[in-house]
């Protein structure tokens, strides 16, 4: 008898060749779509022209129309409850914070990863399948995450949270191929969507104006804008519309130009500086997941992203508990509070976590080896 895979169909191109591609492999397929976010109604009217998301009607009905032509069975589950509590209310609270949040990592750790897997076990599926650009493979200590074939889509970054028990019941097959081949696939089915474009920007904010989500949802508190030294130079509505390197809008004139350099929650200052004040050497990262099961022992070189699309930088991984140090072999430019600090060896995620404010701990933990101020500098 044949496996059963859940595939997690947003109704885009990638998770409905994932739906093909694992049909072809003889899996039983099934399609599942999750409504996450409530853009039907009235409402859909405001939607930006030629809006890519996957929380409309529309989006419902190209992961079905698929499922059709593909003669599988499709189901929709409604998980707006778990999203609106674990992913909308997480970014808010983030912003309220000082912090700036990547809303897909918590989707994807929380309900692709979390709630769909636990669906999945109702409907008797062995495996869950995404259209995710990553790729599983075994290694000699477990089962490894991967980078994509090919890169300039690859999405391990947002992955990062997943363990040895998710990678075991999860297929990610169109990490193995590139996105031209993919399209191509498409059209050669006949799914009607292989020329859609891609889905962009946050899916519950179409507008991509977070600041006016934020604004319908907050209570805000204005404060002081400051220099460095502390001397106020403005005034602000909210931290929760600032990030770390922004320069546009702050709505001060310093004659050289002034980027956000720092979030204060508690006093609600937002500070500015000089563009070179926006430089770190090290950083430090909580929560930190490593998909084999546990940190690599001791100082470890490693390439970090320290946002989705950024580069990757040469430094050196302290991991200290659930905790990590992270020393660059050159300084990084706006290391920012909420994103996510991920680390790679080669093609392998060794692990990720959520950058921390400044480069201190909030509480100093023990290293094995060593305390900060004794750890070697890291060198190219």
């Amino acid at each position: 008898m044949s496996e059963k895979v859940a595939v997690a169909m947003s109704g885009g191109v990638d998770s409905s060749v994932a739906a093909l591609l694992l049909q072809q492999q003889g899996y039983d397929v099934v399609g599942v779509t999750l409504k996450l976010y409530n853009l039907d109604g009235p409402g859909e009217a405001n939607l930006p022209p030629n809006y890519q998301g996957c929380c409309t009607l529309d989006d419902v009905e190209d992961a079905r129309s698929v499922c059709r032509r593909l003669g599988i069975p499709h189901y929709v589950l409604n998980t707006q409850r778990e999203f609106q509590s674990q992913v909308v209310d997480y970014f808010t609270s983030e912003y309220q914070l000082g912090r700036t949040p990547h809303p897909c990592i918590a989707c994807n750790d929380k309900i692709k990863f979390g709630h769909l897997m636990e669906r999945a076990a109702v409907l008797e599926a062995d495996y869950v399948a995404t259209g995710h650009y990553a790729q599983i493979a075994r290694g000699p200590d477990g089962i490894v995450l991967k980078k994509a074939v090919d890169e300039s889509k690859d999405q391990s970054y947002v992955l990062f949270g997943m363990g040895q028990e998710q990678l075991a019941r999860t297929l990610m097959p169109v990490g193995a191929y590139h996105k031209d081949e993919i399209r191509w696939m498409a059209e050669g089915a006949g799914l009607l969507n292989a020329a859609k474009p891609d889905s962009q920007d946050i899916c519950f904010i179409p507008s991509g104006d977070y600041k006016n989500f934020l604004k319908q949802r907050l209570a805000t508190v204005p404060g002081d804008i400051v220099e460095l030294d502390g001397t106020v130079v403005g005034r602000h509505e909210g931290i929760e519309y600032f990030t770390i390197g922004q320069r546009r809008g702050l709505g001060v004139a310093q004659g050289e130009p002034r980027f956000v350099v720092r979030l204060e929650p508690e006093s609600r200052r937002v500070v500015i500086g000089p563009e070179e004040a926006l430089m770190r050497d090290q950083m430090w990262v909580s929560g930190v997941n490593y998909p084999l099961g546990s940190p690599p022992q001791g100082p470890v070189d490693v390439n970090v992203k320290i946002r989705y699309k950024s580069s990757e930088a040469a430094a050196v991984l302290y991991p200290s508990g659930d905790d990590a140090l992270v020393r660059f072999v050159r300084p990084q430019r706006s290391v920012t509070p909420g994103q996510a600090a991920v680390f790679y060896q080669g093609d392998v995620l060794l692990g990720g976590g959520t950058i921390e404010p400044g480069t201190e701990p909030s509480k100093q933990p023990s290293l094995e080896n060593g305390l900060p101020g004794d750890l070697p500098a890291a060198t190219a």
